[in-house]
């Protein structure tokens, strides 16, 4: 996220007994949203990893994919200096920004971060998202 830095290794990934490897081959991640664990990034309870990138098939204008998961514990506030969309796959967030909109998300929603844009995630159990941001891999 933003300012803060992820450095995990990506889970392996797969590509069809079909397929050569080469840049223009899919990539497929098994499981990755119970088997991959997003690294420590904040507070005591805020956790990112990347696990996918277009960086070295377009270097400039990649975009990074990965999971962010937030315990219940310390709000995070983030201020997002990319573009990003998340989906919420798992638990809940309250999602809050400076406008003073306020969203209790849950499984399944959608979200729209806007580069600038600065956002506080709070949780009273437990939130997992799926993100797709305008950055390098690591760059969060």
């Amino acid at each position: 996220m933003g300012s803060l830095l992820s450095k995990t290794k990506s889970p392996k990934p797969t590509t069809t007994p079909e397929s050569k490897p080469s840049n223009m081959s899919f990539t497929h991640f098994s499981n990755a949203q119970s088997s991959f664990k997003p690294p420590l990034i904040a507070n005591e309870n805020a956790y990112l990893g990347d696990i996918a990138t277009s960086e070295p098939n377009d270097p400039t204008s990649p975009i990074s994919a990965g999971f962010y998961r937030l315990e219940k514990g310390t709000p995070l506030v983030y201020e997002y200096t990319y573009h990003e969309m998340k989906i919420i796959v798992d638990g809940e967030f309250d999602i809050s920004d400076e406008s003073g909109q306020k969203v209790h998300a849950v499984k399944g929603d959608v979200f729209y971060f806007p580069k600038g844009s600065k956002i506080t995630f709070t949780t009273e159990t437990f939130g997992l998202g799926f993100f797709v941001g305008q950055r390098k891999e690591g760059a969060a």
